[in-house]
């Protein structure tokens, strides 16, 4: 196998090669197809991702769905679907018997396990190959040895591998795991020995944190793989998360399709991922020097040559990662662990290498030589992915549910994919991971690639749950970012940019929004008269009085709105816009605000589809979209122009456009609970409480923890004092925003 050595000398900055997407590949001297149909032992994209490459190959797919998938896109794409349990991933894509049984039912040859679930698991692919089906991916045996994350690691280091400090050992007795931690020296880093995504990761900084963040860690990883032993690492604070992908056949025959960084995190969990990686000897030479670099590669050539003898040795074959943390402070390269499996950010190496490594997983399956050597891997161009999640990025990026109400993802092209496992009307499920959608671009260089992803982000318009696309815009245009200087601190580090505080940029933010409000009224008006001329009964004639403008004797028709606006930037509070629009004789509108801080402007709006308007104000015209709909006694009201996103809500009640009657308009509800109360930050499940109800608590100690989409969150006291209204227990469920508890200064009892 070729050296990282030479894929971190090479030119980044150089001319690429020709372009090409994935495509049908030429497999020489390859046996006869045998896969006629495959499971697919997954959920949402991924499962929709195997799908279409398997129906390119003319091969028939079966999809796996749970009680809250059973309408979801990968059932609809799916030649069949078979139903194999409840909700909880536990009872349903951890249950491996439902899908072997399903498997067999459905006359299946070949599982595809995707990633996650049960892609790293030993004993499924085990029983796969003793139910003589094929499992897609590697052996068992190599599984069992490099899937494992302590046993890889103890491999690489009785080969001489540089590794992270940490204990990688089998028994996890608590006791003896404390005393692991006390000789490694904090913070230290827990760590699942299985799966991937960030499921299960702890920072822990003191001995005192240690008991409460292993046993979670062991929770969330049960939830997740179905697996809870645990491994520990010493914590590097300024790390850089770069990998290497893999391929093998069973043949013998391995190869590496180029490095990827995976740096910007948040929660442990990639947000960005790029191919190739930005800046890797020039940010080894500002650190450490020319001799530190020459060193730092020496040592992932040996890493490398080791996995490919071991890969060799064992037999291993598909698709694999190598993981490195980069020590951006010394220098040194580490092995972190490999992962047995197509990785979520794979798609951008198929763009940069032009293969589709779906298509490579099932022939390498089917007994197929790997289609190029290691001299013939192309290298073209830069690719970015950007997750698309269902979160609240105010409160921490923690997850979020609900129903896509409008989902409109960026134009496809040949050099923009967009990897999505849901549909406009889908639930984003508590259950499972909130991602929506893997926004991938390509292009001939960083720059070109980095300003399609800039592009598509304003493009990307997802309404009925909050999400990072407007947080992924401002990351991508950091001047940080746009230079290459990532590591896996970067959100923290720059959080006063990313996260702006100061009154002259909430001001900013706040007059963009009131622009907003303004298009989005005269864009809301004129589709309602739109709507209200296009059905009218009789002939074409419009009476006077609904006209556009309407008509009134000796003075133009006005029309209060008042909009609610959220912030998305800021969980404090949110912000009510009171406008008055006036219809003028041209057609137009003349909105103006009750606060009297900006002039009057004029808006002209054309509708031009369901959602979009062509819209005229302040001599500029430009695009707008538009996506509305009712919840709870509420419209809600999303508008897209520009690189600009912005939600309002509107109580619904009596619609009045006579300015006299205003004291008829319903209004909002600004009342809020008392202080001291504490609600539900998500949607999720109670799995452990952890005080009772009435006891003495200081202020941040832990009183409950909550589990959605198999991560947890603790829930702290917010102040000292009596815990007051407790009355959850493990297993319940509770709704965003519910009230949990309170803390009063005195106990009521």
């Amino acid at each position: 196998m070729a050296s990282v050595a030479t894929v971190l000398r090479r030119n980044l900055s150089g001319k690429p090669l020709r372009f090409r997407l994935p495509s049908p590949r030429s497999f020489s001297e390859s046996p006869p197809q045998r896969l006629e149909k495959i499971l697919i032992a997954n959920r949402g994209e991924i499962a929709c991702r195997i799908m279409r490459t398997a129906k390119r190959l003319g091969i028939q797919t079966v999809a796996v769905f749970s009680d809250a998938d059973r309408y979801s896109l990968h059932v609809k794409s799916a030649d069949e679907a078979v139903r194999i349990g409840p909700a909880p991933a536990r009872l349903s894509y951890l249950n491996a018997s439902s899908i072997l049984d399903a498997a067999v039912r459905t006359g299946a040859q070949a599982i595809h396990p995707g990633y996650g679930f049960l892609s790293e698991s030993s004993d499924f692919a085990q029983l796969c190959e003793d139910k003589g089906l094929t499992f897609i991916g590697p052996p068992a045996s190599a599984i069992r040895d490099m899937g494992d994350k302590s046993a890889s690691k103890r491999i690489m280091g009785a080969a001489g591998v540089p590794l992270v400090p940490g204990y990688h050992g089998h028994d996890q007795d608590i006791e003896l795991m404390k005393m692991e931690a006390d000789k490694i020296g904090y913070p230290i880093l827990i760590k699942p020995t299985h799966g991937g995504g960030g499921k299960g990761m702890r920072i822990v900084q003191s001995p005192d944190e240690f008991v409460e963040a292993f046993l979670g860690a062991q929770r969330e990883a049960a939830a997740s793989f179905g697996i809870n032993t645990i491994l520990l690492e010493k914590y590097i604070t300024q790390p850089r998360h770069i990998e290497v992908q893999i391929f093998g056949d069973k043949h013998g025959n391995v190869l590496h399709l180029y490095e990827r960084d995976c740096s910007v995190q948040r929660r442990h969990q990639k947000i960005i991922e790029e191919a190739p990686a930005p800046n890797v000897s020039e940010d080894f030479r500002s650190h450490v020097g020319q001799a530190a670099v020459s060193a730092a590669k020496v040592r992932v050539s040996l890493t490398l040559e080791v996995f490919a003898k071991y890969i060799k040795a064992v037999g291993y074959h598909s698709a694999g990662t190598v993981e490195f943390i980069v020590d951006t402070v010394s220098g040194q390269f580490y092995f972190m662990e490999m992962n047995t499996r197509l990785q979520v950010e794979h798609p951008v190496t198929e763009m940069i290498v032009g293969q589709d490594l779906v298509e490579w997983q099932i022939r390498v399956a089917n007994g197929e030589h790997l289609p190029i050597s290691q001299s013939q891997v192309p290298l073209s161009g830069h690719a970015f992915e950007a997750r698309i999640y269902a979160e609240n990025v105010p409160k921490g990026f923690l997850p979020a549910t609900g129903v896509l109400h409008h989902y409109q993802h960026a134009p496809l092209s040949p050099t923009v994919r967009v990897e999505t496992g849901v549909e406009q009307g889908d639930t984003v499920s508590m259950h499972y991971d909130p991602m929506i959608a893997k926004l991938v671009v390509w292009g001939e260089n960083r720059a070109v690639a980095l300003l399609k992803l800039k592009d598509c982000l304003t493009k990307f318009q997802v309404a009925g749950v909050p999400t990072n696309i407007s947080f992924l815009f401002k990351l991508a245009n950091h001047r940080e970012f746009e230079n290459g200087n990532v590591e896996t601190h970067f959100i923290e580090h720059f959080k006063d940019d990313l996260f702006p505080s100061n009154l002259e940029v909430t001001n900013t933010v706040l007059g963009a929004a009131r622009f907003g409000a303004k298009l989005a009224a005269a864009c809301l008006i004129e589709k309602e008269n739109s709507v209200f001329r296009e059905n009218l009964p009789g002939s074409n004639t419009i009476s006077i009085w609904y006209s556009n403008p309407p008509f009134r004797v000796h003075h133009c028709a006005r029309h209060t709105l008042e909009l609610e606006w959220e912030n998305e930037y800021d969980s404090s509070g949110s912000k009510l816009l009171t406008f008055s629009v006036t219809y003028k004789s041209d057609g137009s509108y003349l909105i103006e605000t009750e606060e009297d801080i900006s002039p009057p402007l004029e808006v002209k709006a054309t509708c031009v589809g369901d959602h979009d308007f062509r819209v005229e104000a302040d001599d500029v015209i430009m695009d707008v979209s538009l996506a509305v709909y009712s919840k709870d006694q509420t419209k809600h009201i999303h508008m897209w122009h520009g690189s600009h996103h912005h939600h309002f809500r509107q109580k619904l009640g009596l619609e009045l456009s006579n300015e006299d009657e205003t004291e008829h308009r319903p209004s909002f509800d600004r009342s809020s609970h008392p202080p001291g109360t504490v609600v539900a930050p998500m949607a999720g499940l109670v799995v452990k409480v952890l005080i009772r109800d009435a006891t003495k608590v200081e202020e941040g100690q832990p009183i409950l923890v909550l589990e959605a989409m198999k991560m947890e969150h603790v829930v702290k006291a917010p102040s000292a004092g009596y815990v007051h209204g407790l009355h959850l227990s493990a297993g319940e469920q509770v709704s965003d925003g519910s009230v949990l508890f309170s803390i009063k200064e005195k106990d009521s009892q």
